[in-house]
């Protein structure tokens, strides 16, 4: 005996949820790091201590009197105290003139 198929009204659920966040248009991309301010941010998980000194010599290399301010400056963005540092930061950002960031990230 063939099924008749179901009468009424469904609810479809979409699986990614509503978007609550709006969009917002990035920054524009700086066109050099000559004499630039790089600010660099890290979690203090994976051996930022190793790679921050690579990136800045290769960074200084290709980019005269870029200058860097280093993680130390801004505190650990991936701890107890994450909140009130990322509350800071734009401020700090603009206090210190910075130009770009750097944002390392350990798994």
């Amino acid at each position: 005996m063939a099924r008749r198929p179901a009468q009424g009204k469904y609810q479809v659920v979409w699986p990614r949820g509503k978007k609550i966040v709006d969009k917002v248009q990035p920054a524009p991309r700086l066109d050099t790091l000559n004499g630039k301010t790089v600010a660099e941010l890290w979690d203090y998980v994976f051996r930022g201590e190793e790679i921050f000194p690579v990136i800045e010599s290769e960074l200084a290399a290709r980019f005269p009197g870029v200058k860097f301010i280093s993680p130390d400056r801004f505190g650990n963005t991936h701890s107890t105290e994450e909140r009130g540092v990322l509350a800071a930061l734009p401020d700090r950002l603009r206090e210190m003139g910075v130009d770009a960031v750097i944002s390392g990230m350990g798994c």
